[in-house]
């Protein structure tokens, strides 16, 4: 696995410079000559070339024009926009508060079928409970300082929850013991979360793991990350979303989920530690 969530994003930048160095390459432009007719400054074709800036539609348009290859803009476009969704900044996500950012993720709950989720410290929003999911929620918003719509957002979240009980769909769903322990919303909301958990693990399409704070590690905890049928993992950051999409590295993540689940318990063991963690609650 690369060193960085953020290494594909690289990778693909880097990859789409080649493809436009290569375009320039046969028209003897060299990429100072081709900035200077594009009206840009003399460095700005080297640092499109070298991933070293993501180019805007116009930046494009403007490279394939002077290259002869007007034809290569709608792919070119296509790739540039693939990689911006790649890495999304919270600010840039939120900026507007939570509650489109909840939406945004519907219709990739709608076309998935096998859901692989690993959390190490909280409770995945996918069984999160209101009074949990505006715990959060409003600390996400004060954190942050985006505008305040966590009623409208939490409201979203839960109506996601649906999916859980389509039976054609499958969730596994494997949780760091510190996720129980974890406080959100005082105790109450804690006991009524957790409770909810236990609910959830009965259904018979989930499939819910908790690894014990106690167990031999033979796969290290890592930052929380969601696999969607075999198309794509979301990761989340503390300063931004990462999307990969390239097959050999949701492989990977799928690998390292596998792990992760062989040092989980299951079932009553599951429930045991649930438990315990309600009565921890005091």
């Amino acid at each position: 696995m690369n060193t960085s969530p953020s290494s594909a994003v690289q990778d693909a930048r880097a990859a789409l410079g080649r493809r436009l160095r290569d375009i320039r390459k046969p028209t003897g432009l060299t990429a100072r000559a081709l900035a200077a007719r594009a009206g840009w400054s003399e460095s700005k074709a080297s640092r499109l070339e070298n991933g070293k800036t993501s180019p805007s539609d116009r930046d494009l348009l403007a490279y394939v024009t002077i290259c002869g290859v007007p034809e290569s803009y709608e792919d070119l476009r296509s790739t540039a926009h693939g990689i911006d969704e790649m890495y999304v900044e919270w600010r840039r996500l939120q900026r507007a508060g939570l509650k489109h950012g909840q939406e945004a993720h519907v219709p990739l709950y709608g076309r998935t079928s096998r859901f692989r989720i690993y959390e190490p410290g909280v409770i995945p929003g996918l069984v999160q409970t209101a009074g949990y999911a505006t715990a959060i929620m409003s600390r996400i918003v004060t954190f942050r300082q985006i505008p305040d719509d966590v009623e409208a957002a939490v409201r979203v979240r839960v109506r996601r929850q649906c999916y859980l009980h389509d039976t054609h769909r499958r969730f596994g769903i494997v949780l760091e013991e510190s996720a129980l322990r974890s406080r959100f919303g005082g105790p109450g909301v804690m006991a009524a979360q957790l409770g909810h958990l236990l609910q959830v693990a009965a259904l018979p399409n989930v499939s819910l793991g908790v690894i014990p704070t106690t167990v031999e590690r033979v796969m290290w905890p890592v930052e929380g990350f969601w696999i969607y049928d075999d198309t794509q993992v979301i990761i989340e950051l503390a300063t931004a979303q990462i999307t990969v999409k390239q097959p050999s590295e949701i492989e990977t993540y799928a690998r390292m989920f596998a792990e992760l689940a062989k040092l989980a318990c299951h079932g009553q063991a599951a429930r045991a530690l649930i438990a315990e963690a309600i009565t921890a609650l005091g």
